[in-house]
């Protein structure tokens, strides 16, 4: 009996639709991985409390609950919206089934997931057709540039006048110059050598790097908002670094002097990164309250030279995005006037595990 409990239980954690029981007087006795995401509580703080009292935004759910103990019969609710988290309602389909001892059995599938996937996958596609891109044109590009610098440093061998010199140096940097843009959008040559990562730390490190860039007094310190539960991520140190430090430059740059940014982190339980499942990953928040991202610009800004700023070079978003998409994770942009949100996904598991 106890196997056959423990195989129930097993099953419930691994479904990705979130599941709660409550007693008749709506008090929770169970709830797997995916309600706990869903709603942002714990099973060990919420057990035996009002559902009510439990989680924000639950008065349809209650409703539906007392309809069903009253009347003995199943319920379901296509694409409402619960005012489940302060940032953002979901939208969910909600089926409510009676179930002995005067329980009731919860079912809440997120309709938003599935688009979410699909615009992940989109995303990842996007991406491996832009590196396609870059990799077909690297190659003529940069054999002609090596052929212009080579040319550039024998005439300027053969000159006697300083001033003419500074002419063929004005060629040889500028070829250099665009080496170094084709590579820095190549990205690494090497696989990442993944370890375990401490991303406080590397929000540590850039968020000091990008105060030190600006002048004292000219912006807010950016604010913190760190889960210090969450365990070493298995990723690539440089690598994350490097993306996250592109993604807080432009936050900093959006927000503008006397803006906000947040760093936040926290972990999800049973998350889909594509059409890959993930135990447990680990979530980055990138978020400023600055004028938000144009909405006919917000479905290219991964592309490599798409930029709203006349001093952007438009290579920040695409390199962050193949750096953690070479760590099997993604990023995903947010945006409206006064709150745009970059968050990067990261699995928490190695990939034997």
């Amino acid at each position: 009996m106890a196997k056959t409990e423990d195989a129930q239980r097993s099953i419930l954690e691994e479904l990705t639709t979130a599941v709660l029981v409550v007693d008749e007087r709506s008090r929770i006795v169970t709830l797997n991985h995916a309600a706990e995401t869903l709603f942002r509580i714990s099973s060990r703080q919420v057990l035996g409390q009002p559902l009510r009292q439990a989680a924000r935004g639950t008065g349809l759910l209650q409703e539906l609950v007392t309809a069903a103990l009253r009347t003995g019969g199943a319920y379901t609710q296509r694409e409402r919206r619960l005012p489940l988290h302060a940032e953002r309602p979901v939208t969910v389909d909600c089926t409510v089934t009676p179930l002995a001892r005067d329980r009731v059995l919860l079912e809440l599938a997120e309709v938003d997931r599935h688009a979410r996937i699909t615009r992940e996958q989109h995303l990842l596609s996007q991406n491996r057709a832009v590196q396609e891109l870059i990799r077909g044109l690297a190659h003529e590009i940069k054999n002609p540039l090596g052929g212009l610098r080579g040319a550039a440093q024998l005439l300027e061998a053969e000159l006697e006048g300083e001033p003419l010199r500074e002419y063929t140096q004005v060629i040889i940097d500028e070829a250099d110059r665009l080496r170094k843009l084709v590579d820095s959008l190549l990205g690494p040559n090497t696989p990442p050598r993944r370890e375990p990562v401490n991303i406080h730390e590397v929000l540590e490190r850039v968020r000091a790097l990008v105060e030190a860039e600006g002048a004292e007094g000219e912006h807010e310190p950016i604010v913190r908002d760190y889960d210090p539960s969450i365990p070493p991520v298995p990723a690539e140190h440089n690598h994350l670094v490097q993306a996250v430090l592109n993604l807080v430059r432009n936050a900093r740059q959006a927000a503008g002097p006397g803006g906000r940014v947040t760093l936040r982190t926290r972990t999800q339980r049973q998350f889909t990164i594509a059409d890959r499942p993930h135990r447990l990953v680990a979530r980055i928040d990138v978020i400023d309250d600055g004028p938000g991202i144009p909405a006919e610009q917000q479905e290219q800004i991964f592309y490599p030279m798409v930029t709203s700023r006349s001093e952007g070079s438009g290579l920040g978003l695409p390199i962050a995005q193949n750096l953690v998409s070479r760590l099997g994770g993604l990023i995903e942009c947010v945006s409206e006037p006064g709150h745009t949100v970059f968050t990067i996904w990261l699995p928490m598991e190695t990939e034997h595990e």
